[in-house]
This record gives structure tokens, sequence and C-alpha cells, in this order.
């Protein structure tokens, strides 16, 4: 087992009601600004129980996040912050609106002269505004974790950060937010959670049992509930259980001390920031691609994995191994999710992917062996 550092103050408020706890998680002096993306919360009755429970208090709100949150519209919510002196921020919805409101966070606090660098130069980030979270959509994770992934449109690029400054202080998980989600959405997030287990467990054996134990049952978890909450939207138990996934998958417990892949990431960025494919779409495309490709490297735990994942024990290593990647994808084709990029009508142009991972110098993969040719030839495969 490799070294590691392992930190993770989120407080979880898991629950039926659980909005109605947010008077206590705020604190009572603070100007609030409520972020959050089209307006679904205001359909589904959440919206209400937000302002409900924070009556009395000093908040004010920001809508229209985008999925894949945009730079241009964080940067109008940061300049409503320092306008109105806002000193905590509440996102309500998934982990886009999540997303963008890290990065506000980061920027309204931010020293430097273009806090686009946060994104694209890893400029240190000092401090950054309090946030709390109400998950409406489980898919990221990004309720309990570090992480933001921010779009600037004028340069067509979707790119990464991470602080320990942005981690949500709290994060309401209430499964019955989720029952009005559309059928897209609940999809996505399922294969997003299922795909952020894969990065971080199916590498090379490195010694962590538990670390394995952990994510082959969150695997497992999605496998037998995803589903049911396909069929019955309103499945109260489906649906906490996929939540809870979720959250576990990229909270960075199941990471500590393994090696980690992330190329199937990497690669999906692009295809979003290039085609407009959903995320949770474009790593239903490329995760069986890149276990192909790399099914050599990845034997072992591919192996264990059809093993204690599939129940795959008959026939040779080979055929284990086909029969593994098989059933991954069959499994993000049974909740509706298309695997090939011709399904989504891209034929033409994949090589700009690995052309854009090239030029920011990007080698991917837990060996850091995974370049340009590499990724056109994983492309390439999933035509």
């Amino acid at each position: 087992m490799q070294n590691f550092s392992f930190y993770n103050p989120t407080r979880i408020v898991f629950g039926r009601g659980a909005i109605g706890r947010l008077a206590e998680l705020i604190p009572a002096e603070a100007r609030v600004l409520l972020t959050y993306g089209g307006g679904s919360i205001k359909r589904n009755g959440v919206y209400d129980q937000v302002m409900a429970a924070l009556e009395g208090r000093i908040a004010a709100e920001f809508g229209g996040i985008e999925p894949n949150p945009h730079y241009e519209t964080c940067m109008e919510a940061v300049e409503v912050c320092r306008r109105l002196g806002i000193d905590f921020l509440l996102a309500v919805g998934g982990g886009s609106v999540l997303d963008g409101t890290k990065f506000i966070a980061a920027a309204a606090r931010f020293e430097g002269v273009d806090p686009w660098s946060i994104v694209v130069e890893r400029a240190p980030i000092r401090e950054a505004l309090p946030l709390g979270s109400v998950l409406t959509l489980p898919a990221t994770g990004s309720e309990s974790n570090m992480n933001a992934v921010i779009t600037r449109v004028n340069v067509n690029q979707k790119r990464a950060f991470s602080s320990e400054h942005v981690i949500p202080r709290f994060a309401i998980l209430d499964p019955e937010t989720t029952f009005s989600l559309p059928p897209r959405q609940t999809q996505n997030g399922i294969v997003d959670a299922f795909v952020h287990v894969m990065e971080q467990y199916m590498t090379y054996p490195a010694h962590a049992p538990l670390q394995d134990r952990q994510a082959e049952g969150i695997l497992l978890t999605l496998i037998e509930e995803g589903p049911k909450a396909i069929v019955n939207p309103s499945d109260y138990d489906a649906r906490a259980n996929i939540m809870w996934c979720a959250t576990q998958a990229l909270n960075h417990l199941i990471g500590c001390g393994v090696p980690q892949d992330w190329s199937s990431h990497m690669i999906g960025h692009e295809l979003t920031a290039l085609y407009g494919v959903d995320h949770g779409q474009s790593l239903a495309v490329v995760l069986p691609s890149v276990l192909r490709h790399q099914r050599a490297k990845k034997a072992e735990k591919l192996l264990q994995y059809g093993q204690r994942v599939w129940g795959i024990s008959e026939g040779d290593e080979t055929a284990r191994i086909d029969a593994a990647i098989d059933k991954t994808e069959a499994f993000f084709r049974s909740l509706g999710v298309k695997t090939k990029l011709a399904e989504y009508g891209i034929v033409e142009g994949i090589e700009a992917v690995g052309q854009r991972i090239e030029e920011r110098g990007a080698v991917l993969g837990e060996h850091n062996d995974i370049d340009r040719t590499e990724v056109d030839a994983i492309l390439e495969a999933c035509r």
C-alpha cells in the first residue's frame, strides 16, 4: 500500500427531512448566497424547503449555473458575492452546481490577477468562501470532496482543479429530492459513480484488500440498485443507496494508498468540451475501450473484478477478461446509456481529443504511459 494523507471534514446529513437542519448548519450571522442551476429546484419543492429553513437569514440567490459550469457564469456570481458581502455559499443541485460554487468560493477570495489561473495553472488557493450543499443529483461526489471541473466557453476548455479550501462544510443528502430527476440524469449519475470507483480500483494490485473490498461493494450496490431506480424512480431505498454510493465513490476514501487511473475521465472531458456529450455518457463510451486497450497492464485486477463483481470464474484468463469488460459495457447499456461514439453522431474529428491532450503535455493512466497515440487508438475503438 502506498503512503497517503486523508482529510475529509464534510458533515453528511442524510435522510428524509434533512433540509430542515440547514438552520443549525449555517452560521446564524452569515450572509448567504444560494446557488442553483436551471430552476428544477423551484419545480420539485426543494427551493421552498431551503427557503423555509433559511427564514430570517440574510440570503440572496444566483441561478443559471450550467451543466458543465461555465467560468463566465461563475465570475458573474463572484461579482455578486463581492457586491453583497457574501460570506457563505449554499449550493443546491447536482455536481455541476457544486463544482461551479467551489470555483466561485475560490475566485471570490483569489488574490491573483486572473482567476482562470486557478484551473489552468494550478495557482495556489490560500482561502475560499465557506460552502455547504443540498444535493439533488447524486453522481460526482462533489458534495464531499475537494475537486471541481469548470468549462471556459470562449476557449472551449474543460479543466479540473482541487483544493482543501473548497471542501463543503456539510452536505445534506435527502433521497426524496432525486425522485423527480429525468431518467437521463439518473442514468448518467449511476454511470459517473461507477466509473469513479473504477478509476481508483481498476489499476494493478497494491496490497490494499480493504480498499478493494470497499470499491467492489460500491460497484455491486450500483449494479443491484441502479436498475431499480430506473424502473421505479420513487423507490426510496434504491435512491438512498445510489446517493450514498455516489458520495462514497469519490470522497477520496477508497483511493487511499492505491494507484489511480483517471484516463477515462480526461478523455471524456474532452469529448464533452468538443461535442457536448453528457459527462456520464462520455464515460460509458470511453471506459470499456480503455479497459480493452489496457487489458494486459490491468489483467490482475480485471480478473479479480470479473470474479468478485460479476461472478466470472469459468474459462481461461483471456475469456474471463473479455467477459468482465463486456459485462461492464452491457451494464451501461442496460441503464439506457449508449456506449459508442456513432450513437451520439460523432463520426469525424475525434483525433482532436488526443491533440488537445498532447498540447497540454498530459500523459494519462496509472503508469503515465497513455499518450496521444494511445488516446487515438482508444477512441478509434469507441466508434
